[in-house]
């Protein structure tokens, strides 16, 4: 059961493009309502809409705009008269929105928007060769500015080991704005890796060593410095995508911690479940809500704290289909 929004924590906010949401800020006048985005995700998140073709002063319905020039750094021309060029514009806009929302947790773009774009976006040349892809204007503003916020586009969502990374990691991302709004402390950063430990091993295991040595300077460093460079190794390793042999090896430690408490049946099962997962028969959740179940008879406080049992809300079941 979902619980009522007045009950739950600080609101999760999420920038978005406009058009996402229904508002009918496309250039032809329309607009690309996502009902998955609006009917699901939105019963846990707040949205923040942004449309930056309206924001800076282009009108609905208005000329379609779209990618010239170097794939690497593009203009955003009108497709009818090249002299219109918003670039700048588009640029200005992405920096101060970044400013603006700099509390955000995540970030929704319309896929292959020459504003909004993540990746993939057309990029013509001019001179008649086949388009070439680079990222929306206003986009690369935001992940500049914003390098360790969460950022997806609306189709890739519908993938759904995308969709649960992406997902998994605003949910990340949001807790660790919470413990910095709380007042970091060397204590607080070894509790939040502490609690998170599984999470990072099912995405990147070099990195979670990394981040291991790193979290061991907490009381010797600097502690902002620190955390910087905790947040940005953190975030880079969870956009890794966590495969079935990594999330194996990660159950297959859980079991580790319980396998002297379970009797010999217990233990067959489980690990017969965990090789069923890893060889592609079965979702995670199975083998999860096993381990929960043991858990719950077998309370055990190191495991307890893991943010791997419940990275996200159960009413999403996104570990249904990974």
């Amino acid at each position: 059961m979902d619980v009522p929004r007045h009950e739950r924590g600080p609101a999760i906010r999420i920038g978005i493009s406009s058009c996402l949401l229904g508002q009918a800020v496309r250039f032809d006048g329309g607009h690309k309502r996502n009902n998955y985005v609006i009917d699901t995700l939105g019963r846990h998140f707040e949205f923040v809409p942004v449309c930056p073709e309206v924001a800076i002063g282009l009108g609905t319905p208005r000329q379609p705009v779209r990618l010239v020039g170097d794939a690497r750094r593009p203009r955003v021309v009108g497709t009818k008269d090249p002299t219109l060029d918003v670039t700048a514009a588009l640029q200005d806009y992405g920096r101060t929105k970044a400013a603006e929302l700099h509390d955000l947790s995540g970030y929704i773009l319309k896929r292959g928007s020459p504003s909004c774009g993540m990746e993939r976006v057309k990029v013509y040349s001019g001179h008649g060769g086949p388009p070439r892809h680079g990222v929306g204007v206003y986009a690369r503003e935001i992940m500049e500015q914003l390098p360790a916020l969460p950022v997806e586009e609306e189709g890739r969502l519908m993938d759904p080991v995308l969709r649960e990374n992406f997902i998994q990691r605003v949910f990340v991302y949001h807790r660790w704005q919470s413990l910095a709004a709380s007042g970091l402390t060397a204590a607080k950063l070894v509790g939040f890796h502490t609690n998170h430990k599984f999470i990072i091993l099912a995405h990147d295991e070099r990195r979670y060593r990394q981040l291991g040595r790193l979290v061991a300077k907490a009381g010797t460093e600097d502690l902002n410095t620190l955390a910087a460079r905790y947040l940005t190794q953190l975030m880079q390793a969870l956009r890794r995508r966590a495969t079935r042999k990594r999330h194996s090896n990660v159950l297959l430690h859980l079991a580790g911690y319980l396998k002297q408490r379970l009797d010999a049946g217990d233990k067959a099962e489980l690990l017969a479940l965990i090789e069923a997962y890893r060889a592609g028969r079965i979702p995670l959740v199975v083998p999860m809500t096993l381990l929960k179940h043991y858990l719950r008879r077998l309370p055990d406080r190191y495991l307890g704290g893991q943010h791997y049992f419940d990275p996200h809300p159960q009413a999403l079941m996104l570990r249904n289909a990974i």
